[in-house]
Parts: C-alpha cells; sequence; structure tokens
C-alpha cells in the first residue's frame, strides 16, 4: 500500500529537506490536477493584472468621454482600451475592470488577513488557557455568528462613511468567529500533547508554548480556511457595494461597477455582465483551489487525488 500524503499541519513539523521534499510533493499533485491548476493560474493571472495593470490604468478609467457613451464591446474603431466597451459615461470598461480587480482583490485579502491574524490568536489563547475566558470569548464569538454578516455590515456601513477601511473592518468582524472557532478547536486538541507537556516541564510560559509549539501547527489550517474564505469575502463585499452602501466613487471594486451598469442592462448588456462575469470567474477558481488545498491536506483524500490522476494518466498513454 503506498505512502499517504501527509497533512499539512504534519508537513511543517518535518526537518527543513524533508519539508521541501513535501511540498514537492505537493505542487507535483498540483500539476496532476487539472481543474485545480487552471484555477491557481487564473487567480495569479488576475492578481498580476491587479497589481501590475491598475496604477497604468487608473487616470484612464476615470476619463470621461460622453461621445463614447455606450460604446459597444469587441471593437478596436477608439483602439484596445474600449475593447470591451464604454459605460453610460464613455469611460473604458476594460479600464474599470482593471482597476476594480485591485480594490476587490485588496478589500478580499485585507479582510482575511485582518479576521485570520486576529482570530487565530485569540482562538489559541481561548483553547489554552480555557476556564472564564474561553468561555467568555466562545459566548462573544456566538454574539456575531447570530447576528447575519449582511445585516451587521448594512447597518455598520449605513452609519458610518463607505469607504475601503469600513468595509475591511466591517467582514473582517463578521468572519472573525470562523477563524476563532478553528484555531480553538485544534488548539484544544494540541495542548494535551506530550510536546506541550515536555515544554511546561522545561518552565516554558504558556506565550513561549502558544508561540513555539502551537502556533506552527495551527497556522497551516488557517491558511486553508482562509482560502476557502476569499472568495465568500469577495462576494460579501461586491453585494454590498451592489446595494449601495459599499465603496463609493473614486473608489471602485467589480460590485460598485455591476450596480452602476444594472440601470442599463437592456441598453448595454457589457456594463453588467461583464464585472459580473469577472466575479464569478473569481470566485470559481478561489472557490476549487480551496477545495483541493482542503483535500491535498487530508491524507486519504490526497491519496485518492494522487491515485485518480495516475490512472488518468495511465489511459492516457
Amino acid at each position: 500500500m503506498p505512502d499517504l500524503p501527509m497533512t499539512i499541519a504534519e508537513t511543517q513539523a518535518l526537518p527543513r529537506p524533508d519539508r521541501l521534499r513535501a511540498g514537492a510533493g505537493r505542487l507535483q499533485l498540483l500539476l496532476r490536477s487539472p481543474v485545480a491548476l487552471i484555477s491557481a493560474l487564473t487567480l495569479i493571472v488576475l492578481v498580476l493584472v491587479a497589481l501590475l495593470g491598475a496604477p497604468l490604468a487608473q487616470e484612464f478609467a476615470n476619463t470621461q468621454n460622453l461621445r463614447l457613451r455606450f460604446f459597444p464591446p469587441f471593437s478596436l474603431e477608439h483602439g484596445w482600451g474600449y475593447v470591451l466597451g464604454a459605460d453610460a459615461l464613455g469611460r473604458s470598461m476594460l479600464a474599470q475592470l482593471i482597476v476594480g480587480a485591485r480594490t476587490s482583490f485588496f478589500v478580499a485579502v485585507a479582510t482575511v488577513a485582518l479576521a485570520a491574524t486576529v482570530g487565530t490568536v485569540v482562538g489559541m489563547v481561548s483553547g489554552f488557557i480555557g476556564g472564564i475566558v474561553d468561555a467568555a470569548l466562545m459566548r462573544i464569538s456566538d454574539v456575531i455568528v447570530t447576528i447575519p454578516s449582511l445585516l451587521l455590515a448594512l447597518a455598520v456601513l449605513f452609519v458610518l462613511e463607505p469607504s475601503v477601511v469600513n468595509l475591511v473592518l466591517v467582514l473582517a468582524v463578521a468572519r472573525l468567529p470562523v477563524y476563532l472557532r478553528v484555531a480553538r478547536a485544534q488548539t484544544l486538541e494540541l495542548r494535551e500533547r506530550v510536546f506541550v507537556e515536555a515544554s511546561r516541564s522545561l518552565g516554558a510560559s504558556d506565550a513561549a508554548i502558544i508561540w513555539r509549539d502551537i502556533r506552527p501547527l495551527v497556522v497551516p489550517t488557517v491558511m486553508t480556511v482562509a482560502m476557502l474564505e476569499l472568495a465568500s469575502v469577495m462576494l460579501a463585499a461586491a453585494g454590498l457595494s451592489f446595494l449601495g452602501v459599499g465603496l463609493q466613487r473614486p473608489d471602485v471594486d467589480w460590485g460598485t461597477i455591476v450596480s452602476e451598469g444594472r440601470e442599463y442592462l437592456t441598453r448595454a448588456w457589457w456594463a453588467t455582465v461583464f464585472p459580473g462575469a469577472a466575479i464569478l470567474i473569481t470566485a470559481l477558481a478561489a472557490n476549487l483551489l480551496s477545495n483541493w488545498l482542503r483535500a491535498s491536506g487530508d491524507p486519504l483524500q490526497a491519496g485518492a487525488l494522487g491515485a485518480s490522476t495516475s490512472r488518468e494518466e495511465a489511459a492516457g498513454r
């Protein structure tokens, strides 16, 4: 029976040479998984476009030309800048999509990073210390969970000024319990391990044990969950912008573009369809890649993935 791939947490516990070999094995598994590979490449291309293209397209995206109002797509009459058409104010759809990609990715990544960092730290402390601290933190988490995240975001953003910072903070608070509970559950199991007891017997403080012994085994699991949450946060941010309580001009994301174009859907379908397609493609790619990461991090599922791809390669020959 072939050896099963190791989990991400087990990989982190290996010496550096073995860790590099385990990472190379996961990369080979990715290269043999067409759906996951295409999803990863799609996200890489979109991120590069957002990082490199947005600064160059920023000014052009805000340039209005009423003579090109509702200029149809797939025409090079006015150059490549208008290949995806123009909106109600004659602004390039292609340039707006590029600039919107930067904002959409920034909001999603910043929200996930903030929620994951705070949630992981609080969850590890809660699970390791236990007692009244654990009970109090979990009750706060329960309160946040009972409030629908979209309703919470709507209420807060309606009172506060819509901005990138406020949007990130509201979405991060709404997603905080996810990471808190994942980190707490793992810490509750890890704190009973022999290596933790050994650190205690050597006089290590609670903070040192959490940072040195527990953190390296909790973070990989949290990173997998963060990848799963990336698409959800992006959809939530786009939904809030679509409802008019998210970002406002001059800040623009894909949800804002969809919201502005919906009034002209029958006259200029491209003003809504193209940003909607961008949201769909990004969310789908992130979900497919996160599902692969979750499967490859599980020894049994990873073994099944490897066996499946090997059979497909043998059949192709």
